[in-house]
């Protein structure tokens, strides 16, 4: 616990309610822009339309500076919107902070870097990038990559591969050659130097699996990036054109594996005394990855075959409680004080519940980038198994299994707060399947309906939101407004993240006049719920907090 931390003060005029106060954050769920395109407003939510009506409600910012992000062009995502949901304040994040590192030149100067290149000038080795080649601004940016180039060649590296992860879920679903050729062409601008493209694939193919969802994704990755294995091609951009060829509509994230190669030689594999950066600065899709290289004889996920002895780092540190990796360009934001060691500390009960594909964001990235719980006898986390099929053909995913647990929680009395993740709008709207997230919206709508009726039978609080939008923006628009069609006049899909704000619901049963509930404060961003979560619950917030949603009387 930080020193900082203290118990919270008690609201003396007001005690709280005999039920727990429930947070439900409905991943990747905001109010969309356009109507065309908007899978949450098609589909059928009476659940959530009467909790709307009845309740004070209003729309939070979860994109851009509002979650520490550089600017209000970039999409939010889920490790941020937790952040900033969790610890009741904006910490400038992953890409604002490498972006400063680049462009102070603290990152170069850095003893990692150093570390790195001086490792393959002297020995005559090759310098490897393992990332998402992309302007996303999610996981990784195409800028940084081109940074760390252009000073490995001014360094005076004579061997540099990138071995490039396609996205279209960050960006458009199809737009791989937006990024690969002319990477390409400006690894062939330097002169004197062999640097290239290595190899490459879909970042839901390979290599890009988190919270250990999928080991066989990583394994494929392994093959083609430091086992050369896969199907070969001269270029990556040759491999983008055969594979659109042979599988027309095939989407970036999905592609398979390409390797890179001189007839039958894979130009990039990684061996000993090479060095390695993985350029994501996000931590969920490389923490994987980075075990499969700085894991002992003991790893067992999948069998590397060889383990080069590699000097190897993350562009940020991904675990700051396990330390991951060893060596690091970047230190993340330092996040502490959140709400949860807080009320923890006030003697607060506590659940957090989620299927795996968000179980880390309600517990790990909630809490600040930490592992663990701050009071093994005060908070008990839960971790329902997702299914490992595409998500468009199980589109309701574990939702119904995430809220048995929290109506088990609420009905058992034993805790005073509870938090949730429904991944279902986030992960089921990369999938760019429209008539499939609507599905996945009308399945999580049931289940608000069920926690709805155990918050009114135990007296508590519900309290809906969500981490940034997606589902609620399912199609390309043009700047006017109209909707892009793809070769087949189809609405062309859109995969990624949207800008669009979320919603901010109080649907409290047993209202008695504590606070104001005719308006909820607006021009706020999600940072605000922890205060207001400790006010609910009839608690003072701390004073460096976000402003709280509602005032009270």
């Amino acid at each position: 616990m930080s020193e900082a931390v203290r118990p919270l003060d008690k609201n003396d005029s007001w005690k709280g309610r005999r039920g727990p106060v429930v947070l439900v954050i409905m991943d990747g769920v905001g109010y969309g822009k356009y109507q065309e395109g908007d899978a949450v407003r098609a589909s059928r939510m009476a659940n959530l339309d009467a909790l709307t009506a009845s309740s004070p409600h209003t729309q939070l910012k979860a994109h851009g500076t509002a979650v520490g992000l550089p600017s209000d062009a970039d999409m939010g995502n889920s490790e941020v919107g937790h952040n900033a949901m969790g610890c009741g304040r904006v910490f400038a994040q992953g890409a604002k902070l490498v972006s400063n590192a680049i462009a102070t030149g603290d990152m170069f100067r850095g003893q990692c870097w150093q570390k790195l290149v001086s490792n393959v000038k002297e020995k005559g080795t090759v310098l490897h990038f393992i990332g998402l080649l992309s302007d996303g601004n999610v996981h990784s940016h195409q800028d940084h990559l081109k940074a760390m180039i252009a000073q490995a060649y001014k360094e005076g590296v004579k061997t540099l591969r990138v071995h490039a992860l396609l996205d279209g879920r960050d960006v458009d679903p199809t737009s791989a050659l937006d990024y690969v050729t002319p990477m390409e062409d400006y690894l062939a601008s330097f002169a004197d130097v062999d640097y290239r493209i290595a190899s490459g694939g879909g970042r839901m193919y390979m290599t890009m699996d988190r919270y250990g969802a999928d080991w066989s994704m990583v394994e494929r990755g392994w093959k083609a990036h430091v086992l050369g294995e896969g199907r070969k091609f001269v270029s990556a951009t040759e491999a983008i054109r055969t594979y659109r060829q042979e599988v027309p509509g095939v989407l970036d994230q999905d592609m398979h594996e390409f390797v890179i190669a001189d007839g039958d030689r894979a130009v990039g594999t990684i061996n000993d005394g090479d060095s390695v950066i993985y350029f994501n600065f996000r931590g969920d899709r490389a923490l994987e990855m980075t075990a499969a290289f700085e894991g002992d004889a003991r790893f067992d996920r999948f069998d590397r075959v060889r383990v080069p002895k590699v000097e190897y780092a993350g562009m940020m540190e991904y675990d700051g409680d396990l330390h991951i990796p060893a060596q690091f360009l970047v230190s993340p934001p330092s996040i502490d004080r959140t709400m949860g060691e807080y009320l923890t500390a006030s003697g607060v009960k506590l659940m957090a519940v989620s299927e795996t594909q968000k179980y880390g964001h309600v517990t790990y990235f909630f809490n600040g980038n930490k592992l663990g719980k701050f009071n093994e006898d005060l908070e008990d986390y839960i971790e329902i198994k997702s299914d490992v099929v595409p998500f468009e053909q199980r589109p309701w995913m574990k939702c119904a299994e995430i809220t048995d647990k929290v109506i088990e929680a609420i009905k058992s009395g034993k805790y005073d707060h509870i938090r949730l993740n429904f991944p279902n709008g986030d992960m089921v709207g990369h999938t760019g399947v429209f008539n499939a997230v609507v599905c996945s919206m009308e399945a999580m709508d049931l289940q608000l309906g069920r926690i709805k009726a155990a918050i009114d039978e135990a007296g508590g609080i519900l309290c809906i939101t969500a981490d940034h939008g997606n589902s609620d923006d399912m199609y390309e628009h043009a700047k006017d407004g109209s909707v892009k069609t793809d070769k087949s006049g189809a609405p062309k899909a859109k995969t990624s993240h949207s800008l669009n704000p979320v919603p901010a619901i109080i649907y409290d049963p047993e209202y008695k006049g504590e606070y104001n509930r005719d308006a909820l404060n607006t021009g706020l961003g999600i940072s605000s719920w922890p205060a207001t979560i400790m006010e609910l619950m009839g608690f003072v917030p701390p004073a460096d907090y976000d402003r709280s949603l509602i005032d009270l009387l």
